[in-house]
């Protein structure tokens, strides 16, 4: 059974830096991409970054083009999402989600669960 599991979020200060892991089990991710959306309470779900897993391509919302990095590493299956400069409007519930196009399919990709990221001012 094919999973992603989320880790790394927490509280953290304005200006500080976390980063969010995606664990994928269950299958290769070689022909896939892999990408993070956030959700704030009471608002909808948007993308945030990608990363073509073969090519390493990377794609980000304007938002975070600055501040986030996502990466991936192939020998554990694990899609990172770098955070620095962190401000109070990037808390959010932060998902991975998997799909084989690029955009993300949101209707089609697999999820995970969900990391809550908490930005203090």
């Amino acid at each position: 059974q094919v999973q992603l599991v989320e880790s790394g979020g927490g509280l953290v200060q304005a200006g500080g830096s976390l980063r969010l892991s995606c664990a994928a089990s269950g299958r290769t991710f070689g022909r896939y991409v892999m990408g993070w959306f956030r959700q704030a309470p009471g608002k909808e779900r948007k993308f945030v970054a990608a990363v073509r897993w073969s090519s390493g391509n990377t794609y980000y919302t304007d938002s975070v083009k600055d501040r986030f990095t996502i990466s991936r590493d192939s020998a554990k299956n694990t899609a990172y999402l770098q955070m620095n400069s962190l401000k109070p409007e990037d808390t959010a519930d932060y998902y991975c989600a998997a799909d084989l196009t690029y955009p993300l399919r949101p209707g089609m990709a697999l999820w995970g669960r969900g990391t809550l990221v908490t930005v203090s001012s």
